[in-house]
């Protein structure tokens, strides 16, 4: 499915004061307050506008995988600005992806210390904790996220909640956030191909297709949601629709682990 990257995230002390209003029935252990995103806020000093530089550049790295130029340029950052949470933030989210958990949690962490209200870090050390068999606390953060009236983007915690819930194997609770992601982003890949794999499971195989129809109208397919597509239109007996998925498969993804299961007739 198509990857949306997470964005950067910065901000001062006096303008995050400034924008910070009090969460009702705050989640018990998560941060008490929300914030504006810190990529929503001017650097206040010339040391932390090079720092957004450093950072900014980090990303684009971060975003094509080299993890490696990612976190020099979070060091850079923390060079001219040793308190700037973005570039924490950054380092916590290269060290999850080459899977150094200890010094990711130890950077998410810095970064919630200098921002504790920020969406985006609260978003990303949300989605850690999931990873890590701490999924409740994982939740909250994810939900401090999600309602803050300052987030541009709440289908982003939403979304993880969502696969935060489908790693506890609750489909239910799963569905809930992903039908709210949706709402909050229609374009969100992820969510409807989620849901339509959750509705497929559970044998509402109409569902699926909508679901699926709605999300190759939107975007372009990949192999999942072809081989979904495929499946699903098996189940419901429409077979010239499954052709086409069929042809799809073979001519666009053809070294696909989704290909050589439907040549071996692995349906399910």
């Amino acid at each position: 499915m198509k990857r949306r990257p997470l964005l950067l995230s910065m901000t001062l002390a006096a303008a995050l004061l400034a924008g910070c209003a009090t969460v009702p029935g705050g989640d018990p252990g998560a941060a008490s307050t929300v914030s504006r995103p810190m990529s929503d806020i001017t650097p206040a000093t010339p040391a932390e506008g090079r720092a957004r530089v450093h950072v900014d550049l980090g990303m684009a790295y971060f975003e094509v995988g080299r993890y490696d130029v990612a976190l020099d340029e979070a060091r850079i950052a923390l060079n001219d600005s040793p308190n700037y949470a973005p570039a924490y933030h950054l380092l916590g989210l290269a060290y999850m992806l080459i899977e150094e958990n200890a010094a990711a949690r130890e950077n998410f962490e810095r970064a919630l210390r200098e921002a504790p209200g920020d969406p985006d870090f609260n978003n990303s050390y949300g989605w850690f904790l999931c990873t890590q068999g701490q999924a409740q606390q994982g939740l909250d953060r994810l939900a401090l996220a999600a309602r803050n009236p300052y987030y541009r983007h709440p289908g982003r915690p939403l979304t993880n909640a969502g696969l935060c819930y489908l790693r506890l194997k609750d489909d239910a609770a799963a569905e809930v956030q992903f039908m709210r992601a949706v709402q909050a982003d229609p374009a969100n890949g992820q969510a409807l191909y989620q849901l339509a794999d959750i509705a497929y499971r559970n044998g509402r195989y109409d569902q699926a297709r909508g679901h699926l129809v709605r999300l190759h109208q939107q975007l372009n397919p990949s192999a999942a949601s072809v081989w979904l597509g495929l499946r699903t239109e098996r189940r419901l007996g429409n077979q010239d629709a499954a052709a086409s998925y069929a042809s799809q498969l073979q001519s666009r993804f053809a070294d696909s682990e989704e290909f050589k299961l439907f040549n071996e007739g692995k349906f399910e």
